[in-house]
């Protein structure tokens, strides 16, 4: 996002590239920058109906999991530039298209699968079903080299970024009798233990 961009500006991206492809969201879980903490996201906000939720310390919602996000698009934006040797802006529509439809463990099937109920036709598709044929050869096959080097840098990155946490990560060991200091997270709506 451009840093210079007015909230005017902002409001009217949201409504384009968010409102008006995928409707108005229930949440919005965010990090604390101004533009999203102002009266006038606030209030454009609560005009939709849509709670903002602002992220904090050690709350599951926002504990890391955009940082780990942003860190795999990144990490797949430098493979892509440093092996295409292109514009990063050129190569964005992709790399969001790739990892919209790419499998992700935590919710067990791509974002897009997740977003519209349907696996999406992709250029692989073309390929299997002969629509290459009329679409031209060598577009698809292009576009499918591409896709299937970008899910290769991602299972990279992601397997690169594992190990380094691995390396880092030490089993917490404890004896009987060994006092411990533990934090209770309050629940709603489980019932009475």
């Amino acid at each position: 996002m451009n840093m210079r961009y007015s909230l005017e500006r902002l409001a009217e991206l949201y409504i384009r590239e968010i409102v008006c492809l995928r409707g108005i969201p229930s949440s919005i879980i965010s990090d604390r920058d101004p533009r999203f903490t102002s009266n006038f996201w606030t209030s454009l906000q609560s005009a939709l109906g849509t709670k903002l939720k602002l992220s904090s310390a050690y709350h599951p919602q926002t504990d890391g999991q955009s940082e780990r996000t942003i860190q795999s698009l990144e990490d797949l934006l430098r493979a892509c530039v440093l092996e295409q040797s292109g514009s990063w802006d050129d190569m964005l529509p992709l790399i969001e298209f790739t990892y919209n439809n790419s499998f992700h463990s935590s919710i067990g099937m791509a974002p897009y699968e997740a977003l519209y109920g349907r696996k999406c036709r992709t250029p692989v598709s073309w390929f299997e079903t002969g629509e290459n044929l009329i679409l031209g050869p060598e577009l698809v096959q292009e576009t499918t080299e591409k896709i299937k080097k970008i899910r290769e840098n991602m299972r990279i990155a992601q397997s690169q970024r594992k190990n380094y946490y691995d390396k880092r990560r030490k089993p917490l060991e404890f004896n009987e009798g060994d006092h411990i200091f533990m934090r209770v997270v309050p629940t709603t709506g489980l019932g009475e233990c």
